[in-house]
């Protein structure tokens, strides 16, 4: 399963972005989409997991949950938005981070990518950073990556600039 991930589009979508979609098998997107167009889009495309993030309005907290909890070709996956990374999750994940971890814990809200084993709790963080022109990032940036028979591989950055 070809897995494209990104956060943080704040309304935005482009050419750019839509091209990494079509060679994923399915898009996840970690919150603050802005206008649901976007997600229009890459589910007109894809098949696509999505939480809301804190800057979408009601019609995206309709559409989509805060938290998404998943099993994916044998791995557990949450997303949700605003969910801090290891030693210092937010405290509305915390608890259940610790007491049941998935798999790989994704968040975005940062705006800065982030890739870190959790040793402690067996748990792969990831954050893609923004793909969005929204913030103070230079760069725009999305993970894509393969998951297997519980296996993750071929991570990979993408990137550009704004």
């Amino acid at each position: 399963m070809k897995i494209l991930l990104l956060s943080d589009t704040h309304s935005y979508i482009d050419d750019f972005i839509i091209k990494y979609i079509k060679q994923a098998d399915e898009v996840w997107h970690a919150g603050d989409i802005g206008d649901l167009t976007v997600t229009d889009q890459i589910a007109a495309l894809k098949p696509l997991r999505a939480v809301w993030g804190n800057i979408d309005d009601d019609k995206a907290r309709m559409q989509y949950p805060e938290h998404n909890r998943f099993m994916c070709e044998g791995m557990e996956i949450w997303i949700t938005h605003i969910g801090g990374y290891p030693g210092r999750y937010n405290q509305r994940v915390k608890p259940a981070i610790y007491n049941n971890p998935p798999d790989i814990f994704v968040c975005g809200h940062s705006h800065i990518l982030k890739v870190i084993n959790d040793k402690k709790i067996n748990c792969l963080h990831l954050n893609p950073g923004a793909i969005g022109i929204h913030g103070f990032h230079q760069k725009r940036t999305m993970l894509r990556f393969e998951i297997k028979d519980g296996q993750i591989s071929n991570l990979e950055v993408i990137e550009k600039n704004r």
